[in-house]
């Protein structure tokens, strides 16, 4: 299991600030902007060399839309992603293309992110053909490295997608990150499309290769107790939004926002006397359209201690603890 202070330089890799997407809205026949879809909205975090970050939060928060947002697979609409000191979201062309070397994402669905068309040596190897990097008999030899690396056989690199289960896809879906040395990777719901018993083998893959190779991950997922498992610092999203962020050990012992307290209370504990007496908190209603957020707190559509202020002024997030931050009237900031 991972340390919660495994990042002691606290040198910062990746640093988020202020960061929008917004999807338009067209309507008629001239295609009008009519409005915006706020899949992420005013998002800020630090990410640590050698750590991993998780991001958790329900369908439909923006966590995903966040971490292709930062790789730019989507364009930001506002706020700045400081990679290593540089500004990705102002780098065009090729300077982005030659940050793409450093930066690298697992995507959640292993059946659909492998080209069915084309062998693993193509697939885990393309990335060196498309920056220079290597002849093809070292591609190769590179390719059976990788192969080795992530637990499967390099005899399989002449075999085809369709040939592999969901977990060995996963598999050949890493290799092809690591193929050109990254330092940050966004994990993407890797873990998600899997059978149960195929999840740990590849959570505690990704654990052995961070300590072996230096990595520094953003794991993005829905699955608490998973999460809890691999991450040193959790944040969790709501409605396009950071609500809380903190180590793993803080957050599950005390979560401050009532989101995250609703959340963790329904993760399953592994003890039938426990599991009986302890409390859930249920929430109630859907999660607002993104398209239409609430005024003042996202949350107070659906918060169980709203009160007056949370309907009008939306709360700041801010620092309420050592390295505890939190956006919430209720819980007051750091004095």
């Amino acid at each position: 299991m991972a340390e919660t202070t495994t990042q002691t330089t606290k040198e910062i890799i990746l640093k988020v600030e202020g960061l929008k997407k917004y999807f338009p809205i067209r309507r008629g026949l001239f295609q009008s902007h009519v409005g915006d879809v706020k899949a992420v909205d005013g998002v800020s975090f630090d990410v640590y060399k050698g750590e991993t970050l998780g991001l958790v939060g329900e369908s439909g928060c923006g966590k995903t839309t966040t971490g292709r947002t930062i790789i730019r697979i989507y364009e930001p609409t506002e706020g700045h992603v400081l990679f290593e000191g540089q500004d990705l979201a102002n780098l065009k062309g090729s300077e982005m293309r030659e940050m793409r070397r450093s930066l690298q994402m697992i995507f959640q669905d292993p059946y659909a992110s492998l080209n069915p068309r084309m062998s693993v040596l193509s697939i885990v190897g393309e990335p060196l053909e498309v920056f220079h990097v290597a002849t093809k008999e070292e591609r190769r030899k590179r390719v059976a490295e990788l192969l080795e690396l992530v637990g499967l056989n390099p005899d399989f690199m002449s075999r085809y997608p369709h040939e592999f289960s969901g977990g060995q896809r996963q598999r050949i879906g890493l290799a092809r990150a690591l193929a050109l040395n990254p330092a940050l990777i966004i994990c993407d719901e890797p873990i998600s499309a899997l059978d149960v018993s195929i999840q740990a083998q590849v959570v505690n893959l990704l654990e052995e290769l961070q300590t072996k190779l230096g990595l520094t991950y953003v794991f993005i997922a829905h699955d608490l107790s998973m999460v809890r498992h691999i991450s040193n610092r959790i944040a969790v999203m709501y409605l396009g939004k950071i609500v809380e962020l903190t180590d793993r050990d803080t957050l599950y012992a005390n979560p401050l926002h009532p989101y995250t307290q609703a959340l963790l209370s329904a993760v399953p504990v592994p003890d039938p006397l426990i599991e009986e007496t302890r409390k859930r908190i249920l929430l109630e209603g859907d999660l607002p359209s993104p398209a239409h957020p609430p005024k003042g707190c996202n949350f107070n559509t659906r918060c169980p201690k709203v009160i007056d202020t949370c309907y009008e002024v939306e709360p700041p997030f801010v620092e309420v603890g050592a390295g505890h931050y939190c956006a919430c009237h209720l819980v007051p900031a750091k004095g």
